[in-house]
């Protein structure tokens, strides 16, 4: 089977032949069913590795690092999803999230946030210890904790915590959300202003990310007591440094999970022009979860919104396990990364992909770790909060249907014997013929015409 990935650049709204994979509710609710049975062992979102590429046999777990960040992650995800749904299977997801978020800062005895919590006599528990041994491991019966928390661990506990306390009308919910927000801020607080009490590792450094946990803490707990220092720096600062480089791209994922929370909390022209240097950077980045963050802060934008649909659509032809890909030859390239986005289908595999730099040319592993699939509900679930993707009460699964493009934004089609060969566009200007395929569109006042190709 060849497979035709279409831009459309038309004039007016664009109706197109058999659509393929379409983002939908089910995608969702079966990847949520996937995470509650296989990457929550202890509580709070890790990924399996299993015995071989094509087992089902779990053999140890991975990424614990980053476990706290996560669960902040899928907590925002199911908050979206209750908000939208009313589901009490959503609200149930929120409290087992938020539990596991209220574990890791009780396990240390002091209200730091752990970076995971693992059942000391686990047979995955050795493993975790090995891959963690770069970091702090702690025995606290019947657990062991993985410490030197960074700062991105606790930007992703607070926008999973902001998210739930504004999105999910339930007193515990709001509660728990609350109370956990005060004691890792009063934590912080007074330890240096540092997730771990490392004066190199302080939020002074990164002002926008201290306003966002004092403003989130006073929301939540206006009683909290807590303020901030006597000096800091220009919310500025640190955004102005992640923009010289696309080095160390999860920086990017950080930026917006913390102004999604300030700017909602605390909209102010300081705010607003260090999140709209992070936007002009990433924009062309297609990324749809920084394309719902700016549709919370900047409302509807029609090509944006539906490049986010597109984008979502594309994230299903993806594997779950991290199979090793590698798009030197298939794509244009610029030196040591890709001239222009990898299309999301051929992007290497990761824990959550809107985080990894999507000019990366090859990555990946065996096959053996499946990853838990954050990166498709939570921007799937604020789609349908914010009205991008319109609920899907007759939802099919994401195999077919007949659909309407807007203007300037991507479409997928999908069929057998489409092309001659798999081929990705390696230059601009777009070509209108890729591996000997061509589509034509015809938009809504009949006229026909190529489209551009990406693969």
């Amino acid at each position: 089977m060849r497979t035709c990935l279409a831009t459309l650049f038309v004039a007016a709204l664009a109706t197109i032949g058999p659509s393929g994979l379409r983002a939908s509710e089910a995608d969702a609710l079966a990847l949520d069913a996937v995470i509650q049975s296989r990457h929550m062992p202890f509580g709070t979102i890790l990924d399996p590795i299993y015995a071989s590429s094509s087992s089902s046999t779990i053999i140890g777990y991975t990424r614990c690092g980053d476990s706290a960040l996560w669960t902040g992650a899928y907590l925002a995800a199911e908050s979206f999803r209750y908000n939208v749904t009313q589901s009490a299977d959503a609200l149930k997801n929120v409290k087992t999230a938020l539990a596991g978020i209220a574990s890791l800062v009780n396990v240390t005895g002091d209200n730091r946030v752990a970076r995971c919590i693992v059942v000391a006599n686990s047979p995955y528990a050795a493993g975790i210890a090995a891959e963690e041994a770069a970091n702090t491991v702690t025995q606290a019966a019947p657990w062991f904790w993985v410490g030197n928390t960074s700062r991105d661990e606790v930007v992703g506990v607070f926008f999973g915590l902001a998210t739930a306390f504004d999105m999910v009308n339930d007193p515990d919910v709001k509660s728990t959300a609350a109370n956990l927000a005060t004691l890792i801020t009063g934590f912080v607080a007074h330890h240096q202003w540092s997730p771990n009490d490392s004066i190199s590792n302080t939020f002074q450094i990164r002002p926008e990310q201290l306003q966002m946990l004092l403003v989130a803490t006073n929301h939540m707990n206006p009683s909290s007591g807590i303020s901030g220092p006597l000096l800091t720096l220009p919310i500025s600062v640190g955004v102005m440094i992640d923009v010289l480089d696309l080095g160390s791209y999860f920086k990017f994922n950080l930026d917006h999970m913390t102004f999604y929370n300030l700017i909602r909390l605390e909209d102010n022209s300081s705010n607003r022009s260090a999140y709209q240097t992070i936007r002009n950077f990433t924009a062309g980045h297609q990324n749809p979860f920084f394309d719902l963050v700016d549709r919370g802060i900047n409302g509807s934008n029609a090509a944006r919104d539906a490049e986010t649909l597109a984008l979502l659509n594309e994230w299903l032809q993806r594997s779950k396990r991290d199979f090793t890909v590698d798009v030197t030859k298939t794509v244009g390239t610029c030196g040591s990364e890709a001239c222009a986005p990898v299309p999301v289908a051929f992007r290497p595999p990761t824990d959550f992909l809107w985080q990894r730099d999507p000019f990366q040319l090859s990555g990946g592993g065996s096959g053996v770790v499946e990853s838990a699939g954050i990166d498709y509900i939570l921007p799937y679930w604020m789609a349908r909060y914010y009205g991008v993707l319109s609920t899907d009460s007759t939802a099919q699964s994401s195999a077919a249907g007949v659909d309407a493009m807007a203007a300037d934004s991507l479409a997928s089609l999908y069929g057998s014997n489409l092309a001659v060969a798999t081929a990705l566009a390696g230059q601009q200007p777009l070509p209108t013929t890729l591996g000997g395929a061509t589509v034509t569109v015809t938009d809504s006042k009949g006229v026909a015409r190529a489209a551009a190709l990406t693969f």
